[in-house]
C-alpha cells in the first residue's frame, strides 16, 4: 500500500471573509501526479496555498506528512515548507544574480554550509531540468520556458516529497508548456509526488493523470 502523504477531510478556506472550498476532502498517496483543475477563482490557487501555511485552513482536518495543517505552530512552518518544492507561475527568481547564485541562495537558507555539497547538489538539479549549461546566466537572459525549469530546479534543491506547482504553463506557450509538464511527470515517475493546478485542458489531455476539480466550493475526484 502506497504511503498517504496529504489528507484532507472536510476542511474549509476562506479568504476576506469568502469561502473559498467547503467540506473538501483528498487524499494524495506518494509517487502520485494530480491536476487540480477549475476555473479561475475556483480555489486552485488557495488549496495550494492553504499546504504551505500561506492561507490558514478554518475547519476540518488537514495532515501533510505528519503536520497537522489545522493545528500548525508559526515556528513549524519553514520546517514543513522545506520538505515541499514550490513552482510559482510567475517564477519569482532573484533577478539580481545568476541562476547559480539563486540555488545557493536556498541552499543556504535551508542550513547547506559546505561548498562543495552545495555545488555538487546544484549541478545535479540543473543537469535533471535540463539546464546544466545554463548556470552562468541572469534571469533575465533566459526565455520564460528555460526560466520556469530553473524554478523548478530550485523545487527539486531539498529532495522534497511533494512538488506543488500553481499553474507553472501559465505564461508560457503551448509547445513549451507541454515540455514543463512532461518534466513534472518525469519528476513525478523518480517517487515525487506532484500537484499541479491548471485551467489548460489540452495540456490534462495530452499528458494524463489523475484529475480533481475544483467547482462550487467543492473539489471533486474526476479520474483521468
Amino acid at each position: 500500500m502506497e504511503e498517504i502523504l496529504l489528507k484532507l477531510e472536510g476542511i474549509e478556506i476562506c479568504r476576506d471573509e469568502n469561502v473559498i472550498l467547503h467540506d473538501a476532502s483528498f487524499t494524495l498517496h506518494n509517487g502520485e501526479f494530480v491536476y487540480v483543475i477549475g476555473k479561475v477563482g475556483s480555489g486552485k490557487s488557495s488549496l495550494l496555498k492553504s499546504l504551505y501555511c500561506e492561507i490558514p485552513i478554518i475547519h476540518g482536518e488537514a495532515w501533510l506528512m505528519n503536520y497537522n495543517l489545522c493545528k500548525m505552530k508559526r515556528k513549524d512552518i519553514p520546517f514543513l515548507r522545506r520538505k515541499l518544492g514550490i513552482v510559482f507561475q510567475d517564477f519569482q527568481l532573484l533577478t539580481d544574480r545568476s541562476v547559480t547564485k539563486n540555488l545557493e541562495f536556498v541552499l543556504k537558507a535551508t542550513g547547506w554550509k559546505k561548498k562543495t555539497e552545495i555545488s555538487s547538489r546544484i549541478t545535479e538539479v540543473l543537469t535533471q531540468v535540463g539546464m546544466q549549461d545554463k548556470g552562468y546566466k541572469m534571469p533575465h537572459e533566459l526565455s520564460g520556458g528555460e526560466q520556469q525549469r530553473i524554478v523548478i530546479a530550485r523545487a527539486l534543491l531539498n529532495d522534497p516529497k511533494l512538488i506543488l506547482a500553481d499553474e507553472p504553463t501559465g505564461n508560457l506557450d503551448p509547445e513549451t508548456s507541454g515540455q514543463i509538464v512532461q518534466l513534472l511527470h518525469d519528476i513525478c515517475q523518480k517517487g515525487t509526488a506532484v500537484v499541479m493546478t491548471t485551467h489548460n485542458y489540452t495540456l490534462v489531455h495530452n499528458y494524463p493523470a489523475r484529475i480533481v476539480k475544483c467547482e462550487n466550493a467543492c473539489l471533486s475526484d474526476v479520474g483521468e
